[in-house]
């Protein structure tokens, strides 16, 4: 009886053990999303998730981190663009989806069907208050999930380097590649520059000169005029990201896209030529000059605007390592290009609330 007693007590004292130790990591989370001098925390992070799969490929090396966002109506994006990264590399690839609170279950029920190696962030639309403009007119263009970007370090607290990725792309080399893109000591991140030749002729038509500074940033304003940077400097794509978290860190890149942000409701910085690229602007002034390069075959885009397929051939999309349907044109409406290719790897949504919009024969 004694001894039985002592195994019992002893049992009682590991699970009050155990209760701390949770009690503290819960409160060292909590501590977490309240930092960075803010009021207001960007996103919650939700417990780690995975599915298991008996034909699930061997992940080797270390993690590459790979941040994504997930809103409600583009939910099939993001998990064909996941799809894409998993299905082309045998990487330990770990996906950080930020999305809203609303499309949590939904977004939870679709990957329980994919062996995409994934942690869900749900974003705070609250961290963007006072940083984007209230104008009515502008109020469907503006998508707080389109910011998240500026907050990568907040979602990744222990990683040195990360890849981040529009929804609406699809990725067709092996993403360890891009991971391992060099950046130039000093530079906090890699973008691939408007200028590029294999993007380059793709630029949008009829919507000011949306390949130089001067597309983005209205040179008229005394701000801009005191930052002395050059109206024709080639301007550069922020849909995929390679990131520096430590550098990006250690030169408070955040805090300065905010304070850009700040400025522009204040004194409206931004061209009027500008369409629906509102993140853009403030990465541009930020990393003036001071930001390395994507080899632009990581990087093919413009394919989801006006004449996309008279613009590049066949074989020179397939060739592509990365496609981005930036644009009015997404592969999974109606009238994109190249949709095909999209298509391979899109997964169906098992609730059955996302549907690819197809052509019919009739219609062509």
């Amino acid at each position: 009886m004694t001894l039985r007693r002592v195994n019992v007590v002893i049992l009682v004292l590991l699970s009050i053990a155990f209760l701390i130790i949770v009690h503290r990591n819960l409160l060292n989370l909590s501590d977490f999303l309240r930092q960075d001098n803010s009021d207001v925390a960007p996103g919650m992070i939700l417990p780690f998730e995975t599915g298991f799969f008996s034909d699930r490929k061997v992940r080797t090396g270390a993690e590459i981190p790979v941040v994504i966002t997930a809103a409600e109506e583009r939910l099939g994006a993001a998990v064909a663009a996941m799809n894409s990264v998993n299905q082309n590399s045998r990487a330990n690839v770990v996906f950080s989806i930020v999305t809203l609170n609303e499309s949590v279950e939904h977004l939870r029920t679709w990957l329980s069907k994919t062996d995409i190696k994934h942690k869900i962030i749900t974003f705070e639309p609250k961290i963007l208050e006072g940083k984007i403009s209230q104008d009515p007119q502008k109020a469907d263009l503006v998508k707080p999930l389109s910011f998240a970007r500026f907050y990568m370090p907040m979602f990744l607290p222990d990683a040195e380097k990360a890849i981040y990725l529009d929804d609406d792309v699809i990725v067709q080399g092996d993403i360890q590649e891009l991971f391992d893109t060099s950046l130039k000591p000093g530079h906090a991140a890699a973008f691939s520059e408007d200028c590029d030749s294999a993007s380059s002729k793709g630029v949008v038509r009829g919507a000011g000169n949306q390949n130089s500074y001067i597309g983005f940033l209205d040179f008229k304003k005394e701000a801009i005029k005191k930052l002395g940077m050059r109206a024709n400097t080639c301007s550069f794509n922020p849909g995929v990201i390679v990131a520096n978290l430590t550098e990006w860190k250690h030169q408070n890149i955040t805090r300065q896209l905010d304070q850009w942000m700040e400025r522009n409701v204040r004194e409206d910085l931004y061209s009027k030529t500008l369409a629906d690229s509102f993140t853009t602007p403030p990465l541009l002034i930020v990393f003036y000059k001071h930001h390395s390069s994507i080899d632009p075959m990581w990087h093919v885009r413009h394919l989801g605007t006006t004449g996309a397929g008279n613009r590049y051939s066949p074989q020179f999309v397939k060739a592509a390592k990365l496609l981005h349907w930036n644009g009015h044109f997404k592969p999974w409406g109606r009238t994109s290009s190249f949709s095909d290719l999209w298509d391979k790897w899109y997964i169906p949504d098992p609730t059955g609330k996302f549907h690819p919009i197809r052509r019919h024969s009739g219609d062509k």
